[in-house]
């Protein structure tokens, strides 16, 4: 049997340096991809240094505030009067020398709890920056003017009789979070009485706070006007709860970017360099606690998450938060690799250039050495002005280093003009909040379409065979 010498199962192999270049196209572009997923590395630990250092800002941020005042909510004035009421018990006792079973009639005391019917305050919010080492916090002072009426308590809802009110227990209690501002005593003006304030909250939702005794609190009188100074330090935001039947709340301050937040905004509110005045205009329609409770009510309709589902107020923070654009422009890390590596192996095809993968990985490495400059840049001066010059200084390493690998310092400078175009779109997407999206899908979208554009002409089988 003779073996036709011509036959293909004959045919040996080809060698490996022909498969090599057969597919060396191919095999370059999953050597530069794998690259990338190295260097994905190196991001996710400048990820990890940005997480330890905006603890080490929460931190210093807590030293700041528990020594000046944390967050503030004040909630109140609540007026308490206490009453008496009978239910009926079965009591067991010894008669006769036998245990007999007793109905009687037990006298207990529960409390009526009254919100105003009117509450104003009108404040004024003095902000300061406070330092520990290079992080800041904002603090502030605030002095409010608290004034308003309680209606005349009325018990028909709970058929107490008359003498059963005991209005010589009477007390008023102000919910406040923090008090360490107050300069001096806090005193109440009530009904004409002026009522020395004590610490100590006394609604069961609220640790702390502020209250009066009431021992003549004239019971006669359809109305019972308060007035309140109050003087207090706090850090971040100030909110209110909104007890009165209509609450009315007036604020200003020289802090030029506040944040209103909360279950209601301001009716009418005025923004500028100059700082910010606001006022809101609620009423009791807008939350889920009723105008007067008794503690016997079962549940509560005076609940902490009642409560604080009804706050509103103003935040005085900083809008930019270079952390939180740091973290941001780090996402989009994979996107900066890829974008210029594809523009190098472009180079390497079309003028038929040799790119080294150390080449390439030194490249990646100024590419992520950008955010970590960026980050640490952040901490001590603004943003913007960082970014710039982190962006300046990665872009002319790169063209430097490009000079020389891609054999021309025009390649270079195309290099530099890609990277600036990538740079300059990155700080514009961070920039954006609602369009983000769209203008980074849309940035996407063109980058693919110069790719196609330069490449719609290469024949890349033709490519494997000329290396």
């Amino acid at each position: 049997m003779h073996t036709d010498p011509t036959s293909s199962n004959n045919i040996p192999p080809p060698p490996l340096a022909t498969r090599r270049t057969r597919f060396g196209t191919a095999l370059k572009m999953g050597a530069i991809g794998g690259l990338i997923l190295l260097l994905l590395i190196p991001l996710a630990m400048i990820r990890s240094v940005l997480t330890e250092r905006l603890a080490r800002r929460q931190e210093a941020l807590a030293n700041i505030t528990s020594s000046w005042g944390s967050d503030q909510v004040i909630c109140g004035p609540v007026l308490i009067v206490p009453y008496k009421y009978r239910v009926k018990a079965w009591k067991e006792q010894l008669l006769n020398g036998r245990l007999e079973r007793l109905e009687t009639t037990e006298t207990l005391t529960a409390q009526a709890h009254f919100l105003p019917e009117k509450l104003q305050v009108i404040g004024q919010l003095v902000s300061e920056e406070r330092h520990r080492g290079i992080y800041q916090a904002v603090v502030y002072r605030g002095e409010l003017q608290v004034t308003g009426v309680f209606a005349r308590p009325l018990f028909d809802e709970w058929k107490v009789a008359p003498e059963d009110i005991l209005w010589d227990d009477a007390l008023v209690t102000l919910a406040i979070t923090d008090l360490r501002g107050a300069p001096e005593a806090l005193t109440l003006s009530l009904a004409g009485q002026t009522c020395p304030l004590e610490p100590g909250s006394k609604l069961r939702i609220f640790s702390s706070g502020v209250h009066a005794r009431l021992p003549g609190l004239p019971s006669a009188l359809a109305e019972l006007p308060f007035d309140l100074t109050l003087t207090l330090n706090g850090s971040g935001s100030l909110r209110f709860a909104p007890v009165g039947r209509q609450t009315r709340v007036q604020l200003r301050s020289p802090w030029p970017d506040p944040k209103f937040d909360g279950a209601f905004l301001p009716a009418t509110r005025t923004v500028s360099t100059a700082g910010f005045q606001a006022e809101w205009a609620v009423s009791y329609y807008g939350r889920s606690y009723p105008q007067h409770w008794s503690s016997r009510d079962e549940p509560s309709p005076f609940t902490a998450a009642a409560v604080t589902g009804s706050l509103f107020g103003v935040d005085l923070l900083t809008v930019v938060d270079g952390y939180r654009h740091v973290e941001r422009s780090i996402k989009y890390g994979i996107l900066f690799l890829v974008l210029v590596f594809t523009a190098f192996f472009l180079f390497e095809m079309l003028a038929r250039l040799r790119v080294h993968p150390f080449q390439y990985t030194l490249v990646g490495m100024a590419l992520c050495l950008f955010y970590l400059a960026l980050l640490s840049l952040a901490e001590v001066i603004s943003f913007g002005l960082a970014y710039l010059v982190g962006a300046a200084v990665a872009t002319l390493l790169i063209v430097g280093y490009s000079a020389q690998v891609l054999r021309s310092f025009r390649r270079a400078l195309l290099i530099g003009g890609e990277l600036a175009a990538i740079y300059g779109c990155l700080f514009v997407i961070l920039r954006l909040q609602d369009y983000a999206l769209l203008f980074g899908t849309a940035g996407l979208f063109l980058a693919l379409g110069v790719v196609m554009f330069v490449t719609r002409k290469i024949d890349w089988y033709a490519q494997d065979e000329a290396r």
